[in-house]
């Protein structure tokens, strides 16, 4: 029989191989858990390092620089007097598309109402645009009647040399018709430039400022050197009727000049999609069929 010394050391002995036990469980999850933590440090560490070098941490996104639409060019006012400087217009965050409508009174008629072309023409539209807000248009005279069938409007100075200390280059010349037979264009074959067809002309040609034609007939040159900016929409009547005028020298051997004043009292050119200002109204029966 065992004596009470040896069962004391049993005890003591399998307490302290319990403790033991104990001991290395407990270490061993502490080694587990900072494992997983250090693991997990080292993952938010990649985390941070890649949202950083993407710029999540940047103060302000950098933001991308808006593009140029139309781009002017300055002239010199000092070596052409008859140009008037009104600034220039934005070259950023102007309409590329769609219509916006553009009014022209006159002291021959009711007015001329004009569909411009943001589409095919956006910097022409966008010049008249900007020139018309600042009055630009305003007490000018329509200064020539073209051999092309044509009234040239839009100068200052009726001089064919004046307009703003800014010009553009063209962007929307329709091409050349190709050669016919005879002299006169093919029969059915459509005009360069339709009746009604609102064009830029440049002095030189190629750089656009302020100047426009509106046709009164049908054109189509042999070399087409005029921008098509808008067609016109009411008051073809009243171009019609200007380019029917007589006809005077102008000063420069050319009888060209209407020999009755054609005066622009105004232009005013509307937001994009809105209706010309001055267009009729539709009549009450109007209104009730169209119900």
């Amino acid at each position: 029989m065992a004596s009470s010394r040896d069962r004391q050391r049993k005890l003591a002995r399998a307490k302290l191989d319990r403790q033991l036990a104990r001991r290395a469980a407990t270490a061993k999850r502490r080694r587990q858990i900072r494992a997983g933590v250090g693991a997990a440090v080292v993952l938010v560490l990649i985390v941070a390092g890649s949202a950083w070098a993407l710029g999540a941490f940047d103060s302000e996104p950098e933001k991308k620089a808006a593009e140029d639409v139309c781009l002017w060019t300055a002239e010199d006012g000092a070596v052409n007097t008859n140009l008037k400087d009104v600034g220039q217009p934005p070259t950023t965050g102007l309409p590329t598309s769609g219509t916006r409508p553009m009014t022209i009174t006159t002291n021959q008629g009711g007015p001329i109402t004009v569909e411009l072309d943001q589409t095919d023409a956006p910097c022409g539209a966008a010049s008249l645009s900007y020139l018309a807000g600042r009055s630009f248009f305003d007490n000018t005279t329509c200064h020539e009647i073209t051999a092309e069938g044509a009234l040239r409007c839009g100068d200052p100075t009726g001089t064919g040399l004046g307009g703003p200390t800014y010009s553009f280059y063209d962007e929307n010349v329709p091409a050349a018709p190709e050669p016919s037979p005879s002299a006169s264009p093919a029969p059915g074959r459509p005009a360069t430039y339709p009746k009604g067809t609102v064009a830029m002309i440049g002095n030189p040609p190629g750089s656009n400022g302020s100047q426009f034609l509106i046709f009164f007939k049908d054109a189509s040159p042999a070399k087409p050197a005029y921008s098509v900016v808008g067609k016109v929409t009411g008051g073809l009547d009243v171009v019609e009727k200007i380019g029917a005028m007589p006809t005077v020298d102008n000063g420069n051997g050319a009888k060209v000049k209407p020999k009755t004043q054609v005066l622009v009292q105004s232009v005013t050119v509307g937001e994009p999609g809105a209706a010309p200002a001055g267009s009729p109204a539709p009549s009450p029966s109007a209104s009730a069929s169209a119900g």
